[in-house]
Parts: C-alpha cells; structure tokens; sequence
C-alpha cells in the first residue's frame, strides 16, 4: 500500500518534517514494516514554507541579515535551480523581537520601529545565487512599514525633507520626503515574484495592515492612527517617484489591492515595486511540492495541522491536501493536535476520519509535549485501520464550502 503524509506543522510542537517522521514510524510499526510511504511536508504559505521547500528538493542557504529590531540575525532561504522560496518570518519575524524571544508579548516601540530591511537583504542573497523567480511567504511579521524596509534592502534610500535617510520602522514614513531609487537592485527587472499569501486586507484604512495586524505586534490605538497616517504618506511619495498622476498610478491602486495589507504592509511594496503576483498560500506550496504528480498511484492520503477547526476550511493546508486528492479520487484522513470540527463537516471537507493527539491524551499542554510519541501511537491505530480495510470511501470536496 502507497501512502502520502502531507501534513503542515503542529504549530508549538512539531514541524511539518517532524510531523511526516512520527507519524511513518507509527505507521510502520503497525504494519511492520510494508508500507510505501511518501513524506511530503507542506504549508500555507508563512511559517513552514522553508521546511516544505526543502523537503522538496530545494537546497537550504543562509545569510546573516538585519533583523526587525536592527540586530544581525542569521536567516535560511531555499533555493532550487532559478527559483529560491523566502520565509519573511526567518529574517523579520515577531518571533525575533526581544520581548517574544523573552516569553513576553511585543511592545508599543517595536511596533513603530520594526522593519523589513533582513527580507529585502534575504531577496538580494536569493537573487547572488542566481534565481529569478521568488516566492515570498509572508506571515508572522514583526514590521508595519508598508515594506519599506524591503526597498532598502533591495537599494532604494528613503529621504526626508533635508535629504537624509529617515530611521527604520513606519512610524519613520511620516517624515518621508522623497525615495532615491537610483541605486535600486538593477536584476529586479528580470526577477518574478509571487506573494504567497491568503491575507487579503488592503494596506490602508479600518481593514488595513495597522489596524487589523498591528495590535498584534504591540501596537496601541494611538500607534495604529500614527502608522497608518504614516503609511498613507508612504503611499503619497511613492505614487509621485513611479507616476503616473492621476487614479490608475499603480502606487495608489495597490494600496487597495487584496494582500497589500499582508505582512505589516509588504504585500502593498511586493505588488506596487516589485510587480508580485499574489497567490493563495497552500496553492503555491502544493505546486513547488509536486504534490498532484506525486499522489499517483496513492492509495491513502494523511494530512493534517495542529489545531483542525473552523478556520482549516477556509483554505488552510488540510483543505488544499483535500482538494488535491479528491480530484484523483485517493482517500484523505487527517491527523490533528486537536479538533473542533463534527462529523458531518469532516465528511463535507472530503475527510474519510479525523485522529487527535487529544483522543489519546486529554491534557493539551501533555499533547504539546509529547506530541511525537502520541502520532506514532496514531499512526499505529491508522495501520490498524488499513489492516482492517475500513477506508473505502474516496474523499469528496463539497462545492458549498467555496474553497
């Protein structure tokens, strides 16, 4: 039998590789030994994206860049022929704020002063190993700058009215006078770029990057009126340095584009600079995976996720596992940390059976821990089920979910 483990990572426990290699372990062990088992760690885009390039083939690299509160932080990107995949948390992540790393939750000065620059220096590293098309998982960002950091790593200078370089941070772009663009990576023009991304807030306003996602990184209410007025005017100079005037400037039509707002406002850098292209998360990494040529043959599919609720229908990896295995009619069941879904959603999502680490150990933060022997006794109880040849029904996707 030939089965396919794409799972995404037990977020706090396990990663998506992790996550594969437990779960194998039990599943042999109960089937001592005979099964044909393909790994395949996947995302939706933000965090676990490296992982899950490199489980397909890319090649990990590094490169010591700025990190969101100015400190030198080393940061791995995946490379793959012309193509490198970016995880913009590795290199501007909340997680490498001072306070988080210290347990603590992230303060009202990082939100102001926290910045993209390590992505753009992490694009230039990927562009050094010569690709051409990047892929650019964004979540879990530490910055709200709108992705001008992104543009000074990648050469541009943003200048006050005296023409010296303002602070980094978006609390700095109210005092945005102008941006030199002279001294811009010049291979941009021939590099493609994706933003993985299912965030679809605009960069300005009541749904924007501040104001949805700033509270997030410590922001006050008083911070996310300051940030983005102080996007606004980011807006305002750059729709004058890259023209035309008038509505269709593209600086002021990507403002309110879908995933402008995504990543404290990258998005909006990604689409109105770099020409990005955005695409649903989970669809970007199940295409660099290969997943829909590797399920050939298949004859179950596992994925899974550590918390499978609600929002796991709304196109997180589960569902895009799903939807790719019931398109070639293999059976899906899911294994979870814990979940919130019933019977009849599970079977309305295409899940043949939902296995939760909570089945097994009723105390969460005991499932958090143990989280590898309690998949390896899942995967068992999975073996148990072949062997009792109880998976018939291929996995549908109902077209009322709209995902």
């Amino acid at each position: 039998m030939r089965i396919v483990i794409a799972p995404d990572k037990f977020k706090g426990s396990l990663s998506a590789p992790e996550v594969c290699s437990h779960l194998e372990k039990g599943l042999q062990r109960g089937a001592g030994g005979n099964l044909d088992v393909v790994r395949i760690p996947v995302a939706d885009g933000g965090e676990g994206t490296l992982d899950a390039a490199v489980g397909s083939g890319f090649i990990r690299r590094s490169a010591v860049v700025t990190g969101p509160t100015g400190e030198p932080v080393t940061a791995e990107f995946a490379v793959r022929g012309n193509e490198a995949v970016i995880e913009m948390a590795a290199a501007s992540g909340l997680a490498l704020v001072p306070e988080v790393l210290r347990g603590g939750a992230p303060g009202s000065a990082s939100a102001a002063t926290a910045t993209s620059l390590g992505t753009g220096q992490l694009i230039t590293a990927a562009l050094d190993a010569g690709c051409n098309r990047i892929i650019l998982g964004v979540g879990g960002s530490a910055n709200t700058d709108g992705g001008a950091g992104v543009l000074q790593g990648l050469g541009a200078r943003f200048l006050d009215a005296k023409g010296n370089d303002i602070p980094p941070g978006g609390a700095a772009l109210a005092r945005l006078d102008r941006i030199d663009f002279s001294g811009f990576e010049p291979r941009l023009k021939d590099t493609r770029f994706v933003l993985a991304s299912d965030v679809d807030n605009p960069l300005l306003g009541a749904q924007g990057a501040a104001a949805i996602f700033g509270p997030q990184k410590g922001a006050t209410q008083q911070d996310v009126d300051m940030l983005d007025a102080a996007l606004a005017r980011f807006v305002e100079v750059l729709a004058r340095e890259i023209g035309p005037d008038g509505p269709n400037n593209r600086a002021i039509k990507a403002a309110e584009a879908p995933g402008a707002g995504a990543a404290g406002g990258v998005g909006y850098a990604a689409i109105a600079v770099l020409a990005a292209t955005r695409r649903p998360g989970i669809d970007v990494v199940l295409e660099f995976t290969e997943l829909k040529q590797r399920l050939a043959g298949a004859d179950l599919v596992i994925t899974g996720e550590g918390s499978l609720d609600e929002q796991s229908l709304l196109g997180k990896t589960p569902m895009g596992v799903a939807r790719a295995a019931a398109a070639q009619g293999v059976p899906v069941i899911t294994v979870c940390g814990r979940t919130t879904l019933g019977p009849d959603q599970a079977a309305a999502a295409g899940f043949e059976d939902i296995y939760a680490l909570t089945e097994l150990e009723s105390n969460v933060d005991r499932c958090i821990a143990e989280a590898a022997q309690l998949l390896e006794q899942l995967g068992t109880q999975i073996s148990g089920r072949l062997a009792a040849n109880t998976l018939s029904r291929p996995a549908t996707i109902k077209e009322d979910l709209h995902v």
